[in-house]
């Protein structure tokens, strides 16, 4: 019990140690994990703030652009004006209307009559003006409310639309909004981004999202809410297309560095699982050579001395010795005759014949009843088939049974009652060894069969782990605690196939 404890202990040791080095490694990784979160999470926030700033910028470009219009409107106004004051004026100086008419070199401007017919024109390409057709065209172009002028007592009316240069300005100004949508919102993000419209369900942009996410409108719904949960979308007023949105989370990189200690320690894991197999398949192996060597030089060592006995016997025999005193050595004799046979067929492949168990089961109980004490009271129940039978290596499967019985005397402390039943189960033939002694704790019972461990002051341990070699190795049967309970007794079943 002592080789065993300290085994266990060392066991408890390890892992604790274990645990502590994972624990340990999940700590500095996590750690390391949330010093590289809070940068990026600062570099995003850095990021949100630009794409506001560049945003308000683009709103104020805006702003400026429709000033900028509204003092063209003002400007078509004024310069009509000016042509109705040059026609109907009777002053003298008109030097003021005719610098402001000259000044007009920018908007396009049309005068038609009432019937739409065109009386003058102004700022428009040479092709557009000399050609009457695409003139008339250009008017029905020109969108904004004319403005009504009276020439001579005949209403004239006169359009215009933005000059050349704004209209430049207003290419730049659309430029402006793409490449803020592209350049600012997507290409200088680092992480995860879904730009939307004002509904937050149709995508303008994303970037560095799976495009397979993007085709499947739940999961890309789910991955909206997904991005809400981890950071405030963020409102984007654009000019004439009303407020958007940015969604974004953390980028792929923090996430896999997140999970990577555990991927770490579970390919670790999978190492050392893999090396203690190799480890213990080449440590059992090993022990089976020694097992197996000092089982055959000891039936090797015992061949000699018993050689010698049956020599003597017959010697004494001559000498007119008392023969039941030589009947009872040679009861031992034949005993240790077994016990050199049992030895020799250990790591070979023993020979299985049919066997009826029954009998088998009786005549060990028979040679050992009178060798234990006389408290210990032993019965193998008679089944309702006695010929039951299943294939055996009699020597060996014998063993296995002297030892559950030796175990359970010394468990009953030289005093109670052991019970064998068999049981026919189908294809398969249980052997239940019951006693009344004090029990196998929970914790233990699936431990009495490992090497080294003993209840007893000076056992070695092995008698079960021989056991369980014999039964599972040699014969292809089971061997294992049915039931226990603290100081009522303990059942070992053995199951084998019916030959």
């Amino acid at each position: 019990m002592d080789l065993y404890s300290r085994k266990q202990r060392w066991k408890l040791v390890l892992a604790a140690v274990a645990m502590l080095i994972v624990g340990a490694s999940l700590w500095y990784s996590n750690r390391m994990v949330d010093g590289i979160r809070a940068e990026e999470r600062r570099k995003v926030k850095l990021w949100a703030e630009a794409v506001q700033n560049r945003a308000d910028l683009v709103n104020y470009t805006e702003t400026l652009f429709e000033r900028l219009r509204e003092e063209e409107r003002k400007k078509v106004r004024l310069w009509a004006e000016a042509m109705l004051r040059l026609v109907n004026s009777t002053d003298d100086d008109l030097s003021f209307y005719l610098s402001v008419v000259s000044d007009n070199t920018t908007v396009p401007v049309i005068i038609t009559d009432a019937k739409g017919d065109v009386k003058f024109h102004r700022n428009l390409p040479e092709d557009i003006a000399s050609d009457p057709m695409r003139l008339s065209e250009e008017v029905k172009s020109m969108q904004r409310e004319p403005i009504e002028i009276t020439v001579l007592d005949q209403k004239q009316y006169l359009y215009y639309k933005d000059s050349k240069v704004f209209t430049e300005l207003q290419e730049v100004m659309d430029g402006i909004i793409r490449s803020f949508i592209s350049e600012t919102v997507m290409s200088t993000a680092a992480v995860p981004v879904i730009y939307t419209d004002s509904t937050r369900k149709t995508i303008i942009e994303y970037s560095n999202i799976d495009a397979a996410t993007m085709k499947d409108s739940l999961a890309m719904q789910d991955r909206l809410a997904a991005m809400e949960k981890a950071n405030p979308p963020i409102a984007v007023q654009l000019p004439g297309k009303g407020k958007h949105w940015i969604f974004y989370e953390e980028s792929l990189v923090i996430t896999q560095l997140r999970y990577f200690p555990y991927v770490q320690l579970l390919i670790l894991g999978l190492f050392l699982l893999v090396a203690y197999a190799l480890f213990s398949i080449f440590r059992n192996a090993e022990q089976n050579q020694v097992w197996v060597g000092m089982a055959k030089e000891t039936a090797h060592q015992l061949g000699t001395p018993l050689s010698s006995l049956m020599a003597w016997m017959e010697l004494l025999r001559t000498k007119g010795v008392d023969p039941e005193a030589l009947n009872e050595m040679r009861k031992d004799v034949d005993r240790l005759e077994v016990i050199t046979e049992r030895f020799s067929k250990i790591g070979s492949s023993p020979d299985l014949l049919p066997e009826k168990l029954y009998y088998t089961l009786r005549a060990t109980v028979l040679y050992l009843r009178p060798r234990l004490p006389a408290r210990a009271t032993i019965e193998v129940t008679t089944p309702e088939d006695t010929e039951l039978m299943a294939p055996l290596n009699r020597a060996l499967f014998s063993w296995v049974i002297e030892n559950l019985i030796r175990n359970a005397v010394d468990a009953m402390e030289g005093q109670g009652s052991l019970t064998i039943m068999m049981i026919p189960d189908g294809t398969h033939i249980h052997v239940d060894i019951t006693d009344t002694g004090k029990g196998i704790p929970p914790s233990q019972q699936r431990t009495v069969f490992q090497p080294g461990f003993t209840t007893k002051k000076r056992g070695w341990g092995l008698g079960l782990s021989l056991s369980k070699r014999i039964i599972e190795q040699y014969h292809g049967g089971r061997i294992f605690v049915k039931s226990s309970s603290p100081g009522k007794g303990t059942t070992f079943r053995i199951t084998l196939d019916r030959a």
